[in-house]
Parts: C-alpha cells; sequence; structure tokens
C-alpha cells in the first residue's frame, strides 16, 4: 500500500518549463539620500578653512607688523623728542650707573646733567628778549631792504633816462614776492592731505628699522633667528631673561641704558666677542651656569657660545659664533701644505690648529710635560700625534713611544723613535712601563753629567696610557705595574719624569680617554704642563683633565658635543697665546691622515743618520755586542762614536749604561771595524762592521759585554 506524502515547505527553487535552474533576482532597495548638511555647519567649517588658512595667517601677521611698525615709531619718536628736550637720558644713565654700582659714572652723568639743565635755562631767558630784538630785525631788514631796492632803481633811472624805473626794482620784488603766495596758495591743499601719510610712512620707517612689532608678526627668518647678527639689545634682552633676578631688576633699572653694560662688540674670527661688567649682587657664576638659557637667548646653539672670565672684576667675556660657522671644517695644516717646514724645538712653535677667532693656535713643547684626554674616538691620537710629527723634524729629537691601543696609528715612526711598542694586552704595558723605567734611567745619567752639559731631546709618548694605570699585573717581587700607589712601577716611573725630567730634556707625553681617579690618578695629571682635552662626559671629568682654575676660568670640555666637535680641544698651558685673564683657550686642531703622516715621517726619517726602532726590550743577560753595534748603527754609512754609546744605553741600560769609548774600542779592536776618524770626529763605518760582523758569525767568536 503506498503512502502520499505531503510536504509542507513550499520549495524555493521552481523548476523552469525547459528543466534550468531558475535564476534568482535580488532586490536591493535604494539608498535614502543622505541628509544635507545644515548651513550653519558648512559656514563653519568655510569660516575655519578660511581663518586656519596660511595665506590668512599671512596676511594678519604683516597688517600687524606694519601697524605695529607705525605706532612703535611714533613712540619712538616721541620718546627721542623728549630725551632731545629734557633729562631724562641723562637721568637713565645715572640710575643705571647707581645700578651698576660704578658710583663714579653716576657722578660724571649727574654733573653732565646739571650742564645740560644750565644751557636749557639760558635759551629759556634768551626767548624772554627775542621777541623784541627779532622784531626789531624784521624792521630794520626790511627798511634797508627797501633801501637797496630804491637805490638799485635810482641807478637804472639815471642810465635809462627813465624816472618810472625808480621803482622797477621794489614792483619786481613785490610781484616775486606775490607769485610765492600763489604757489604757497596752490601747494597748501594737497600738502595737508599728503602731509599725514607722508608722516605716517616716516614713523613706520623707523618702527621697521628697529623691527619694533611684536616677534609673532615678525617675518620667518627674524622669528627663527637664523643668522640673527648680535647687537648690544640683543645681549642685553638675552641677559635680562637669563632667569637671574638680580640681573632683570638692575637692567630694569637701566631702562635703555642697560647696553652701558657692554664692552665694544668686535668682531672675532668666525663670531663676535663682547665683554659684560655685571651689577653688584650679580655672580659671574650665575651667568656660567645659565650658558645653554643664555645661547637659546642669542638665537644660537650652546656649543656656538663660549664664556670666559677675564682679569676684570666682575666680568665675563662671551664669544658668540655665527650660526654653523663652527661645524665648517678649518683648513689643512701647514705641515702637509708646506713641504719646507722644519721644526726647532727650543724655540719654535708647533702649528696646531686655529683658535676660535679663526688665528693660528700653535704649541711651545720645549721643556712641557704633556698630557692630552677625552672620550674615546674624538681625535685625541691624531691630535697628540700631529705633535709629534711636528718636533720630529727637528733631528735632535729622539723618540721612546708606546701604543697601548696598538691598531698602527703610530705604525709610521718604526725607523724614527728609538723604541716602539705597539699593542694593549698586560705584556705589552709591561713592555711599556719597562720602556719609561729606562727613560729615568737616562734621566738619572743626565742629571749627574756636569753641568752645563746639553741633552738631546728625549720624549717618552704614551698612547692609551690608561690602559697601564689600569694594568693588573705584578712583577716577581708582587710590584703591580699599574695602579697609582708608592709601588706601582710606571706609575712611579712617570712622577719621576715629571719631577724632573725636564730640567734635563727628558719629557713625558701621554694620551688618555674617559679619565677617573682610578686610570689617571691625581699626581700623574697635575704633573703636566700642557693640559688639554678634547669633549667629556662631565664637569668633574673637565676638573681631571684641565685643573679647577682652567675650569672656574671658563673651560667647559664637557660642553663640546661628542662626535660632531672631534678635534676640538680646550687648553691649559702656558706654551700657547692664550687671550690675557684667560685660563684657557678652544683649539680646532689641523687633521693629519695616516698617508700625510707617513710623508712627513718619511721627511723625519731622511733627516737622521737612521734609527734602528727596538719593538721588545731586551731582558737577557748574554748579548753579542758586535751585532748591537751594528744594529744601533743601522743604514747610516757613519756614526759618531758618542752616538753609538747614547744608542746602546738606551738599547740595554744594564749591559751598556756604563760603557765608555775605551769599552767600544776593546769590542771592536781586531774586527776590522775599529773606530776611525772622519771630518775630525770618531766615527764608526756600517760596512766594516757588516764585513766584521760576517766573519763573527763564520767564526762563531762571540765577545760578552763585561
Amino acid at each position: 500500500m503506498s503512502e502520499n506524502v505531503v510536504h509542507l515547505h513550499k520549495p524555493t527553487d521552481t523548476p523552469t518549463l525547459d528543466g534550468t535552474a531558475p535564476t534568482v533576482l535580488t532586490v536591493v532597495p535604494d539608498v535614502p539620500p543622505a541628509r544635507p548638511m545644515p548651513l550653519w555647519v558648512r559656514s563653519g567649517r568655510a569660516v575655519k578653512s578660511a581663518v586656519t588658512h596660511e595665506r590668512t595667517g599671512a596676511t594678519v601677521r604683516a597688517v600687524a607688523r606694519h601697524g605695529a611698525y607705525t605706532f612703535n615709531g611714533g613712540r619712538i619718536v616721541a620718546r627721542r623728542t623728549w630725551d632731545g628736550k629734557t633729562g631724562a637720558r641723562y637721568e637713565r644713565m645715572i640710575r643705571a650707573a647707581e645700578a651698576a654700582g660704578n658710583l663714579e659714572a653716576a657722578e660724571e652723568w649727574e654733573e653732565r646733567l646739571q650742564r645740560f639743565r644750565a644751557a636749557r635755562h639760558h635759551r629759556r631767558m634768551d626767548l624772554l628778549h627775542s621777541p623784541m630784538e627779532a622784531a626789531k630785525g624784521v624792521a630794520v631788514g626790511a627798511g634797508m631792504s627797501i633801501g637797496v631796492l630804491v637805490a638799485l632803481g635810482v641807478v637804472m633811472a639815471v642810465n635809462n633816462g627813465d624816472i618810472a624805473d625808480v621803482i622797477t626794482p621794489l614792483s619786481a620784488t613785490i610781484d616775486f614776492i606775490a607769485l610765492l603766495i600763489r604757489i604757497v596758495q596752490v601747494v597748501w591743499g594737497p600738502a595737508l592731505t599728503i602731509g599725514p601719510f607722508l608722516a605716517l610712512l616716516a614713523l613706520w620707517a623707523v618702527g621697521s628699522k628697529q623691527q619694533a612689532a611684536p616677534a609673532w608678526a615678525l617675518p620667518a627668518n627674524v622669528r627663527t633667528g637664523e643668522g640673527e647678527p648680535i647687537t648690544p639689545s640683543i645681549v642685553v634682552k638675552a641677559l635680562r631673561d637669563l632667569g637671574v633676578p638680580a640681573l632683570r631688576n638692575a637692567i630694569k633699572e637701566m631702562g635703555d641704558a642697560g647696553a652701558s653694560m657692554l664692552g665694544p662688540i668686535r668682531i672675532a674670527g668666525c663670531g663676535i666677542e663682547v665683554d659684560v661688567t655685571l651689577p653688584s649682587g650679580v655672580s659671574t657664576i650665575e651667568v656660567q651656569n645659565r650658558r645653554r638659557k643664555l645661547a637659546e637667548n642669542l638665537t644660537r646653539h650652546e656649543h656656538e657660545v663660549f664664556i670666559t672670565i677675564p682679569q676684570a672684576a666682575r666680568t665675563v667675556r662671551l664669544w658668540v659664533a655665527d650660526s654653523g660657522a663652527l661645524d665648517e671644517p678649518i683648513g689643512p695644516s701647514p705641515l702637509v701644505t708646506d713641504e719646507t717646514m722644519t721644526a726647532d724645538y727650543a724655540k719654535g712653535r708647533a702649528p696646531w690648529g686655529q683658535d676660535l677667532r679663526g688665528d693660528a693656535a700653535s704649541l711651545s713643547l720645549y721643556q712641557r710635560h704633556l698630557l692630552i684626554t677625552g672620550l674615546s674616538n674624538q681625535g685625541k691620537t691624531v691630535a697628540l700625534r700631529s705633535l709629534a710629527l711636528w718636533v720630529a723634524l727637528d733631528k735632535s729629537v729622539q723618540f721612546l713611544m708606546g701604543d697601548l691601543k696598538g691598531v698602527g696609528d703610530w705604525a709610521m715612526f718604526d725607523g724614527l723613535a728609538t723604541t716602539l711598542i705597539q699593542g694593549p694586552t698586560d705584556e705589552h704595558v709591561i713592555q711599556v712601563t719597562e720602556m719609561v723605567e729606562g727613560a729615568v734611567e737616562e734621566m738619572n745619567r743626565r742629571i749627574q753629567a756636569p753641568p752645563g752639559t746639553v741633552f738631546p731631546p728625549l720624549i717618552v709618548l704614551v698612547d692609551e696610557a690608561q690602559v697601564a694605570f689600569m694594568c693588573p699585573a705584578v712583577d716577581e717581587d708582587k710590584r703591580p705595574y699599574g695602579g697609582s700607589k708608592a709601588k706601582s712601577r710606571y706609575f712611579m716611573a712617570v712622577r719621576k719624569i715629571h719631577n724632573q725630567g725636564r730640567a734635563v730634556n727628558v719629557l713625558m707625553w701621554q694620551g688618555t680617554q674617559d679619565p677617573t681617579d682610578q686610570n689617571l690618578p691625581k699626581l700623574v695629571r697635575e704633573g703636566a704642563h700642557t693640559r688639554a682635552s678634547l669633549a667629556l662626559g662631565t664637569e668633574s671629568q673637565a676638573r681631571m683633565a684641565l685643573g679647577d682654575k682652567a675650569v672656574d676660568g671658563g673651560a667647559a670640555p664637557n660642553m663640546l658635543r661628542p662626535g660632531l666637535d672631534r678635534g676640538t680641544l680646550v687648553v691649559a698651558s702656558d706654551g700657547i697665546a692664550i687671550p690675557a685673564g684667560q685660563a684657557s683657550i678652544t683649539v680646532r686642531t689641523h687633521y693629519i691622515d695616516d698617508d700625510a703622516a707617513e710623508a712627513l715621517t718619511d721627511r723625519a726619517k731622511a733627516l737622521r743618520d737612521g734609527v734602528t726602532t727596538l719593538h721588545v726590550i731586551e731582558r737577557g743577560e748574554d748579548r753579542d755586542p758586535l751585532a748591537d753595534i751594528a744594529g744601533v748603527v743601522g743604514d747610516a754609512a757613519r756614526v759618531r762614536t758618542q752616538d753609538v754609546l747614547k744608542r746602546l744605553a738606551l738599547l740595554n741600560e744594564d749591559a751598556y749604561g756604563k760603557w765608555s769609548f775605551i769599552d767600544l774600542k776593546r769590542v771592536l779592536d781586531g774586527t776590522g771595524a775599529e773606530p776611525y776618524k772622519s771630518d775630525g770626529v770618531m766615527v764608526i763605518g756600517r760596512d766594516r762592521l757588516t764585513r766584521a760582523l760576517a766573519n763573527h758569525d763564520e767564526t762563531g767568536s762571540a765577545s760578552t759585554a763585561e
């Protein structure tokens, strides 16, 4: 039995007649039209767009600026007129002098005021009599004029034979006066109309010249202040807004005479320099501590303003650079551009760079220990190396060098320095320490020489000296190589050279970075006669680098910009020309690259007979004197016996420090390399030594130094 199934759900897909699937049509209702924006909203947006448009702002600023120029120009003219007619100017100057504590100037201005009042009273008294005298003068002048004209007419009448010519000159004069009256009548109306506009234009010109408008209304280049020249009014405003109440109140009491605090503004290199005498109650340190704010008030960056303390009391000296001038590089070193330049250690000065005024900055190295410090990668090695490159052109100078960085910055001195040790390890520190101790022994030998003996300069140079001070190694006697105690070998060797070295031309040059009490002990840094610092991080580091006196006098290497002021040094030394009253000077050093440095050392090597550079300090007891003599003679054709003895002593003090000519002759006798005379002095020849050394190697006979 079949059952019929009744579907209660209506099928959605109704088949078409041809059996294909039906097409489904989707009916989308129309989007209702957007509601119209209210008129007040559209009007508000249009008004806002018009008000905030750049052209509208420029127009408003222009209208406000020129209106302010005219109004404030009138105020300026009125004030000038008032000052000219009254004693207001003198009274302001008196108040300014009193506020500055300068009673002598106040008395002088008061005396000028009394003279001005007396002269003004005399002029006013003269006005009481002037009307009568003026009337008499007019009457007498008119009568004389008429008489002259009539006399002239009589002459014309006699000449022409016509009596009517007597009044011709007088009639012509009357006609001329009438013409003038008619011209005035014609011009008077337009003049009354144009005159006020001309007066307003004159007032606008005065206000425009003084920039007498609100800051927001001034042109963009004036508002930003880029390149704005420094004027007395700008300096006074900058000091007034410095945030020192006593200074602000004193300037307000001075009125427009605040510029009386300023000395002449002088062009100084790529900037200007001005001395500011501070009012009573204002300390120079208050201005120094606000260097950044003062620079911003002068529309400059902090690094473009330098504050120093000259010798005059209660005075600060401001040096303000032209905008962006300090970011421009200086020219190449004269050492590079002048291939004929030579050096004189005793009398010459090393061309180091330029000061902020743009003048050449040169440094005397004669008998001065040297210390250069700063943060890493600021140009310390290049600044130190440029001094060594200059003095190397004096062939009498000898070098002992230790580079505790060991990346080749001093490699060009190989063949020029007697000793060159390069590397950052403890073993390199030990070698450098023994090198410095050898210099101490040479210093002691020189001290014991007869009075009047002249010694060639010996410069002991250690770069990255902080590595030596921080070295933890100790010797067999438990004495540390590093540190700052009395048992520390490097520290004590440097101290001994600082104490007595300059008297016998043994000098200590050190370069170190990021100074602290641990890596640059106080006694060592204060033993340097020339102290220079690149950019540092803190004021305390600046005091370590340059000393309290220089920092208190305005030296601020901590204000230099790391990376941007690379190669800029603050120097405290009597070996460089420092402006009177200052304790330091800022120098932008010349950059000498490695290629130029190699060319300079090649020139220096050509001046010498040949130098054998040691890269390690020999410690052995048994030596071959003949080989050592050949080594110190080097590539020179001949060397004086005295120079050979000195080089042997530097090579190994223990073995050769006490040698004399007799010892030298004893070793060379029978070898074929005996000393002989050349140009009146005893010398040792390289060729003879070479043959003697070859025979020595063949026979195997070696002499031992006693």
